[in-house]
């Protein structure tokens, strides 16, 4: 388990077909396909390289062991590239298996979900790919709104921990997905459990940038707090909302659900676009505030 859970943390964010807007599930699904072909891959290296008979295969927990830890050193031998670059192999691997997922599977349906049939072979199609093809339809059945919304959210904010090179935060976010423990995240990336803490105060910095600026509309409609439901807030707490912001935040608020481009509204409340997105950060901050603590609405809580 622990093998499998340091592998499939490296090889996390390679593993997207391309062209497709893969859910975090069906991300999961190819990563355990993908790793099933590696352990293959990296037996028949072992055999190899041990000079041993194509039918070895472990069978005590010593061999077993022996074979583990080979794998975990095959997967992040360093290979060289063009131009004095390097990367792991098990990276290389991920994404060429990536790059070769095809965009749809020409298989017909009928068959596919009644188990095929035995004219199978006689099309050129491998039996054993038919429960792959019925598992994969299942897992593209119509998701419902709040999943797929779910999912959206952590794509979205996947790409922007990417596009800032937060790579490490990315991981920390897979890991986080999948219920894992402090402990086991720290033994899977490789931390103490300091450099943890630390990893993780800085996702939750990219977190709130991300929930409170860069997708604020997408982040608000996933916890049905968006503007058109004042926030999430009761009709008391909205009352104490408003009575905290300022004349121009007002004016912000109503020119906000009025549907005003920044642009408009940074010109009617007289302010530049970087200043409108501050002030509009800090009312969010506001609504939070108060949401997250229900009655005193004072100190600042990041538990959503």
């Amino acid at each position: 388990m622990e093998l499998h859970s340091t592998l499939s943390a490296v090889v996390y964010r390679y593993i997207t077909p391309p062209q497709v807007q893969s859910s975090y599930q069906a991300r999961l699904t190819l990563i355990e396909d993908f790793l099933q072909g590696f352990y293959i891959e990296s037996l028949n290296a072992f055999r190899r390289e041990n000079q041993m008979p194509s039918t070895y295969r472990p069978r005590t927990l010593l061999e077993l062991a022996e074979y583990m830890a080979f794998t975990e050193r095959y997967g992040k031998r360093r290979i060289p590239l063009p131009g004095r670059r390097s990367q792991q192999l098990i990276i290389l691997r991920a994404q060429t298996f990536s790059q070769q997922q095809p965009p749809e599977m020409m298989v017909d349906i009928e068959q596919a979900a009644e188990g095929g049939s035995s004219g199978d072979s006689e099309h050129g199609r491998s039996s054993v790919s038919v429960p792959q093809v019925r598992e994969q339809m299942m897992a593209q059945e119509p998701e419902l709104p709040e999943d797929a919304l779910r999912n959206t959210v952590i794509t979205e904010l996947m790409a922007y921990l990417e596009e800032r090179d937060q790579k490490d935060c990315a991981d920390y976010f897979a890991l986080r997905l999948q219920d894992l423990p402090a402990n086991e995240i720290e033994a899977v990336l490789g931390l103490t459990a300091r450099q943890r803490d630390y990893l993780q105060q800085r996702f939750k910095y990219h977190l709130i940038r991300f929930a409170l600026s860069n997708r604020w509309e997408l982040v608000h409609q996933w916890l049905e707090a968006d503007l058109e439901r004042n926030f999430g807030l009761t009709p008391q707490q909205w009352q104490t909302f408003q009575s905290r912001l300022n004349p121009t935040q007002l004016e912000l608020l109503k020119l906000r659900r009025k549907g005003l481009s920044d642009g408009a509204i940074a010109q009617a409340i007289g302010c530049t676009t970087t200043q409108l997105q501050k002030h509009w950060t800090k009312l969010l901050e506001q609504a939070w505030e108060i949401r997250n603590n229900l009655v005193s609405g004072t100190g600042a809580s990041t538990d959503e």
